[in-house]
């Protein structure tokens, strides 16, 4: 980690002789993902939805310790396999088959990419009075950088900001709490129908790491314990996105107009002379979660172009798939900057419907039924013993997405049954559910007549 060089690996395996570090690291790289302003405005939500501080609290910690099971047991996967999440996939739908749920993430990645530059420009902006999107420019050029470098690059740099995130918003928690709640401020009573629909968004947040955690912890020794991946990805990335969203409600209540601009309501309240540090950390923070974004995105498109062809990424053409991929994130950061949290809204909730059968599926195959025993080349064979295209897991993902419609509660389409539910949103239950059942009982079948002595499956 003394002589940073860039990395040479990208979606191949990684073989043990080059693996290295701590499953602690994690903690920090998951504190630092959630530890910025994005995940605060997420957290706003919960009371623009129409829940009381409370009840917005109770939903955020709630939809964050269930979500983030998903995507800590994805992490554990990194050591055990040593290749990135997604090309993993290719065990479940196949090596085409797969390119389904990539596209969905490649989107996923861009959405994400574009919608937190945004605020990482606001908060270089306010800091050295540069025009806004000159500032994005500048942000995610620096989450080019980075990513060019790599996972030990990226790493180095989301530990060394977690202590400076850390020291900020503790600050910033003290100053909050400081603040008085206006006179008068109603306190909506409590409904279901809210609750549920703020804690399917807390979760998503958490489940929408699912399709690139693993990335992170994949050069950590094959002998690195699941529980140890588990519990370091999981408090970190819960204790950060608790914190923030916490942050963004209490912030809602105390200050519902002056808050609806948080990059700027979080450098006014860190006060005159520190609002420039406050705004530059808070770009820090953007940059922390972009990154990932960005090195996701990468290797998302290279697993989708590799399965049609069999190449290796040099240093030159990774660098063309990082820009092509930032340049697409900027272009929308600078088309989409108008209401900017009502389309964040729609985002996420669009997000937890396709994401979920996906997590389902793999965590499943995963734990239940191949018990992380995979077949590494054949991961990248067209011909192998995984297939071009697994129609149980492309079915299986097509109907658990399917059937969450009429549990769906969204600005673009109320399903019948949230309306009966007074507005409930269950649909990501609903699909978790649906997408284990239709992939494991008939995939248990397959994988027992094409291997009769393995018992275990």
């Amino acid at each position: 980690m003394s002589n940073i060089q860039m990395e040479h690996h990208s979606i191949d395996f990684i073989p043990e002789t080059e693996r290295h570090g701590k499953a602690r690291s994690l903690f920090g790289i998951w504190f630092s993902a959630n530890a910025q302003v994005t995940t605060i405005v997420t957290g706003a939500l919960a009371i623009i939805l129409g829940l009381n501080l409370w009840g917005a609290i109770l939903a955020i910690v709630l939809g964050n310790l269930l979500g983030g099971i998903f995507m800590a047991y994805h992490s554990a996967q990194g050591p055990k396999l040593g290749v990135p999440q997604m090309i993993q996939s290719r065990a479940q739908f196949g090596v085409i088959g797969a390119i389904l749920p990539l596209i969905l993430v490649v989107v996923m990645y861009l959405g994400f990419f574009s919608t937190s530059a945004i605020l990482g420009a606001q908060a270089l902006s306010n800091a050295i009075h540069l025009p806004q999107d000159f500032s994005l420019v500048v942000v995610n050029l620096l989450a080019v950088l980075l990513v060019i470098f790599g996972y030990d690059f990226i790493h180095k740099f989301e530990n060394i900001v977690s202590y400076l995130f850390l020291l900020l918003f503790i600050y910033l928690t003290v100053r909050l709490l400081q603040q008085p709640i206006p006179v008068g401020t109603h306190l909506p009573s409590f409904s279901w129908g809210p609750f549920l629909l703020v804690l399917s968004i807390m979760a998503t947040w958490q489940i929408t790491y699912a399709p690139y955690v693993a990335d992170y912890s994949r050069y950590l020794p094959k002998s690195t314990s699941v529980s140890s991946t588990f519990w370091y990805t999981y408090f970190g990335s819960v204790i950060g996105s608790s914190w923030m969203m916490i942050l963004g409600a209490l912030a809602t209540v105390v200050a519902p107009k002056q808050s609806a601009a948080m990059v700027a309501y979080f450098g006014s309240l860190s006060g005159t002379g520190l609002s420039w540090l406050t705004y530059l950390l808070i770009m820090f923070g953007v940059l922390a979660i972009n990154t990932l974004n960005l090195y996701g995105g990468f290797m998302s498109v290279v697993t989708t172009v590799s399965a049609f062809s069999n190449w290796k990424v040099t240093a030159k053409t990774r660098i063309w798939f990082v820009l092509t991929v930032a340049v697409v994130g900027t272009g929308l950061s600078i088309w989409g900057q108008g209401d900017f949290l009502n389309n964040y809204s729609k985002f996420l909730l669009l997000l937890l419907y396709f994401m979920v059968p996906w997590t389902a599926i793999n965590l499943v195959d995963f734990y239940l039924l191949r018990k992380g025993n995979y077949n590494i080349p054949a991961i990248f064979d067209l011909n192998g013993e995984y297939g071009r295209v697994n129609w149980i897991a492309i079915l299986a993902y097509v109907v658990a997405v399917v059937i969450q419609f009429p549990f769906m509660n969204t600005e673009l389409y109320v399903g019948f049954i949230a309306n009966l539910l007074h507005g409930a949103d269950i649909a990501w239950i609903v699909g978790l559910v649906a997408a284990a059942a239709l992939y494991y009982f008939p995939m248990r079948s397959k994988l027992r007549r094409a291997h009769p002595t393995l018992s275990h499956v």
